[in-house]
């Protein structure tokens, strides 16, 4: 939905709470305008030789009571709406990652992860500014100036009033020609922050690789140049904000300049009382502050604006990979895969990734996909589960093309463990319950000794109950994959898929991993990609791609014999194996 939808829907639903909120704030702004009429009277009957003790203590009663008064219901006022505006920063937050997690992996190709945060960040918080304090100081300004006026109006001097308001007749067109230059200067601040947060999560997330290297300096250099651009966007912004926002004080100088020569000479002509001037003057300060407040938040909507403006750019991207309108029933799996496909090419590239591939793995079979870096492999298993779409009529699971399936159902049909074996900033123990959340500890330690990494972790001091940093930094490639492998081994999917997943483990480990999947997962799909040939030996069927192609196909024995690539890498890997 988009943002501005969302925050009208929003408004709608919250109007009572709103509305209650905004005539708090209105009424305290009629009582505090009570105070310099309650002054001007306690001037002309001083003035007047009538004050006593009484009248004194009755108008020092009656302006403790307008200060009380104030503060509880504008208090009352700024708590509701601060709150309602938390409220909408949440919901927006919410929607915000929800429809992330909706995206196809496509979209997440070309942005940058640090982009994406200052959306989530910097532009909702400054939704929420608006919608909160920016609402609060609008709706208090402009009642404090409709009160002030009205007062003025009454109980001073209608052509002293119109004469000083002359100077802020040119206020709104001076916010019709200035506001979109502050708007605009404000959208490249927020740019520039996402361009910053992009480099910072990128330094960080490569800080082994750049000490080890020792470029220090080149990512210092390159983030000093980020900030500097920076800088001078902020710069731009606030020197047109100082602008806008000192330009309405000076009118409201302007006019105060006005009444005063003009008041003061009314006052010594006896044209009005003493007590009238006086409260005219302190009128006259309640009319700045509103103004001095109206430039603020104006300021603070245009920011919002440029704010709202890139989350529905966001919020309008559409998922590439979604389901079928009416998805054909996936009853029970068997894991059947056939995979007839001409040629298959990412939307940025200029040429396909695959060629003419072809097979067919029968329900409860394993299957080995072999290779060099880059023939495409990874991307193969990947048109499976549809992380990218196959074209239609390629791909099918138990005979049902996998675009006619819900991706729901297609996807927890699969248990998938990609290259990297990517873990979350919690315990192992939930990293391995993320395949079945609601999985015993029992279960999850059977999982574990299946993937070989129980012993590991029970060397923790806390063992499944160890928190093992951003992306598992705390742990071992190794440990990392054969964590990752027990999160797929708990989620028992008729399918399973290895994307390289034991490149980080000893051939020891291999050989235990290996032989507690044949076990466990007896009579169910696997499919291995590895770059070690030990992996796939006694897998069903093997796959061997090169250059995007099925350059060779068949089981371990009839690849040796053929002796072509397979055989070729074979005899690579024995040799350096003897040699290591």
């Amino acid at each position: 939905m988009n943002p501005r939808k969302l925050l009208w829907q929003f408004l709608l639903e919250h109007k009572g709470s709103y509305s209650l909120s905004l005539l708090s704030i209105i009424i305290s702004e009629f009582i505090t305008v009570q105070f310099p009429n309650l002054l001007g009277e306690f001037t002309d009957a001083l003035q007047a030789g009538k004050m006593t003790n009484r009248l004194l203590l009755h108008y020092a009663i009656l302006l403790a009571l307008v200060g009380i008064a104030y503060v509880i219901l504008y208090g009352i006022g700024q708590l509701w709406n601060g709150a309602l505006g938390r409220q909408f920063e949440y919901l927006l937050r919410k929607r915000l990652f929800l429809h992330w997690e909706l995206l196809s992996t496509t979209y997440f190709r070309h942005r940058s992860i640090g982009d994406l945060l200052n959306h989530a960040m910097t532009d909702v918080r400054q939704v929420r500014e608006a919608l909160s304090g920016g609402l609060n100081i609008l709706t208090n300004a402009v009642f404090l100036l409709i009160a002030t006026l009205y007062m003025t109006f009454r109980t001073v001097s209608v052509k002293l009033t119109l004469l000083s308001l002359i100077p802020l007749v040119f206020v709104p067109l001076f916010i019709v020609w200035f506001g979109p230059k502050v708007r605009i200067a404000s959208r490249h601040v927020q740019e520039g922050l996402s361009d910053m947060a992009e480099l910072t999560e990128e330094s960080l997330a490569a800080i082994r690789l750049i000490k080890a290297t020792g470029n220090e300096e080149i990512e210092e250099e390159r983030f000093r140049k980020r900030v500097e651009e920076i800088v001078r966007r902020q710069m731009t912004m606030f020197t047109r904000s100082a602008t806008f926002q000192s330009m309405i004080p000076l009118m409201g100088s302007i006019a105060f300049a006005i009444a005063l020569l003009y008041g003061g000479w009314l006052a010594l002509t006896r044209q009005i009382p003493l007590g009238s001037f006086v409260a005219f003057t302190l009128y006259l300060t309640m009319l700045i502050q509103p103004l001095q407040q109206i430039g603020f938040v104006i300021n603070n909507f245009q920011r919002a604006s440029a704010s709202l403006l890139r989350l529905s750019i966001l919020l309008g991207e559409k998922p590439e990979i979604q389901s079928p309108p009416e998805p054909q029933a996936l009853e029970e799996v068997r894991g059947e895969i056939h995979v007839h496909l001409p040629a298959f090419q990412y939307a940025d590239a200029d040429e396909p990734t695959l060629y003419e591939i072809d097979f067919r793995l029968p329900a409860g079979r394993s299957l080995g996909i072999v290779g060099r870096t880059g023939s495409g492999k990874t991307t193969l298993v990947n048109l499976i589960p549809r992380i990218f779409d196959p074209p239609s009529g390629t791909v099918f699971l138990d005979g049902i093309d996998v675009r006619q399936l819900s991706l729901e159902a297609l996807r927890e049909a699969i248990s998938y463990v990609p290259q990297d074996g990517f873990l979350f900033s919690t315990t192992i123990a939930d990293n391995i319950r993320f395949g079945d959340s609601e999985a015993s500890d029992e279960e999850v330690h059977a999982a574990a000794r299946a993937a070989a990494i129980y012993e590991d972790v029970m060397d923790f001091p806390k063992g499944f109950e160890t928190v093992i940093g951003e992306r598992g930094v705390t742990l071992s490639g190794g440990q990392k994959q054969r964590t990752a492998i027990a999160r797929a081994l708990l989620k028992r999917a008729p399918v399973l898929i290895l994307d390289d997943a034991l490149s980080a483990v000893d051939m020891h480990t291999e050989k235990s991993i290996l032989a507690e999947l044949t076990e466990r997962r007896r009579g169910q799909t696997n499919i291995i990609i590895a770059h070690r040939l030990s992996a796939v030996r006694h897998a069903d069927h093997i796959l061997v791609l090169d250059e995007g192609r099925v350059v060779e196909q068949g089981t371990h024995e009839s690849l040796l014999a053929a002796d072509g690539i397979y055989a070729q890498m074979y005899r690579l890997q024995e040799e350096e194996e003897a040699v290591g």
